[in-house]
């Protein structure tokens, strides 16, 4: 997708009206615990603020429902984006209406405005043309840099480029679509994917399209015992999805139609039970127990699947191999990230596909040492399904 991006437009003095993904997460005392959704922003933000910018930002946080409720406020948002910037950051009382226009109005170059959240309107959700023309009326320029919500037509991210002329990419969703896009168009071959988590259903888009882009296809997570049960395999009290046999089947059939490597695991963790107390230990895949349940890929086959990561140019990853939330559980998931780590180190591309994949990078202490961790779980899927990203293609070209 060839987009227009902030590179490409003069700012100064002009009122910069952009969308950004704050929906960071918060504790009890509305603390944010995790700052990486705002980090990302900066390059932007700061962008338009060196440029003579005026520069009103706008974000939805949780799910408070289309009502206004103080819990869901995004005032932690605009103080920790004060203290990054080392610039004071004002804070809308609300994101359209004659008061906060009055604000976005009074705006010097340089300076910048948080609306409220978003979301305190239902209208924003359901892409509703006023509540997007109102919000299109704040600005001259339009930025899109919240790649997270690309994937939903809303107000705020596609409905709003219907009243705007100009309707740019920002720098996080112009990297997002750099290394997605080269991974899926042109990558530097051998190009492994990883898939993982507990579904072949929500994988199945995914897998048919990068069946005609990759080499080697590697798969783990509880997914995996769909394809085993398909194949005759016990699984003991593992996670099956029963009607999605016969898909895992010709899922099989179609790598081999296109000569691509499909691995799945050679050995298992097994447990009685998910919990971080549960006795557990490696079994072949031909002898699960039964009523053990499968928690992760066993060494034999971390060993196979690293050795496949550190022969390839390009990597991908979707989905943790096991349940990486205990920690006793996340050895397999940890060694994918530390044997992506180490390709990276001798020159590979590697791309984490966002969501838990991400947040498996960052328990392993990893982050830094991948090429791109992308910002959106459910926006990356659907990219990489091949499917057009509403709040991006509304972009201008």
């Amino acid at each position: 997708m060839q987009k227009k991006t902030l590179s490409d437009i003069a700012i100064q003095g002009k009122r910069v009206l952009m969308r950004v993904d704050f929906n960071v997460p918060l504790d009890e005392d509305k603390n944010i615990t995790d700052d990486k959704r705002i980090v990302e922003a900066l390059p932007s933000i700061r962008k338009v603020l060196d440029n003579g910018g005026r520069l009103i930002l706008m974000s939805h946080l949780g799910r408070p429902k289309g009502k206004p409720n103080p819990d869901f406020s995004l005032a932690p948002a605009a103080a920790r984006l004060s203290r990054l910037l080392e610039c004071p950051v004002a804070m809308a009382g609300d994101c359209i209406g004659t008061e906060v226009m009055q604000e976005v109005l009074a705006l010097q170059d340089g300076e910048v405005i948080m609306l409220e959240n978003l979301r305190f309107h239902p209208e924003e959700e359901a892409n509703d043309p006023d509540f997007a023309r109102e919000l299109a009326s704040l600005g001259e320029i339009y930025v899109n840099d919240a790649f997270g919500t690309a994937h939903r037509a809303h107000a705020s991210t596609e409905g709003i480029t219907r009243y705007v002329q100009t309707a740019v990419a920002g720098f996080l969703i112009e990297k997002e679509l750099k290394y997605l896009g080269k991974a899926l168009q042109e990558p530097e071959r051998p190009f492994v994917a990883i898939l993982g988590g507990s579904k072949i259903s929500g994988k199945i888009d995914v897998l048919e399209n990068l069946f005609n882009k990759v080499d080697t296809v590697l798969i783990g997570g509880a997914m995996i015992f769909t394809f085993f049960k398909a194949q005759g395999l016990d699984t003991g009290n593992s996670l099956v999805e029963d009607n999605k046999l016969e898909l895992a089947l010709s899922l099989i059939n179609q790598a081999k139609e296109k000569n691509i490597k499909l691995l799945l695991p050679l050995d298992v963790i097994v447990a009685p039970e998910i919990s971080a107390d549960a006795d557990s230990h490696p079994v072949s895949v031909d002898a699960i127990p039964e009523g053990m349940i499968g928690v992760d890929i066993g060494p034999e086959t971390r060993a196979a699947f690293s050795r496949e990561i550190l022969g390839a140019r390009t990597v991908l990853w979707n989905g943790p191999m096991g349940v990486f939330e205990i920690d006793r559980f996340a050895e397999g998931t940890f060694a994918i990230a530390e044997a992506m780590s180490q390709a990276t180190a001798s020159g590979a591309t590697t791309i984490i596909g966002g969501g838990d994949s991400a947040a498996a990078v960052s328990k392993a202490g990893l982050s830094d040492l991948m090429t791109h961790i992308s910002t959106g779980g459910g926006a990356s899927l659907e990219f990489l399904e091949g499917k057009e990203l509403p709040g991006i293609a509304a972009l201008n070209d």
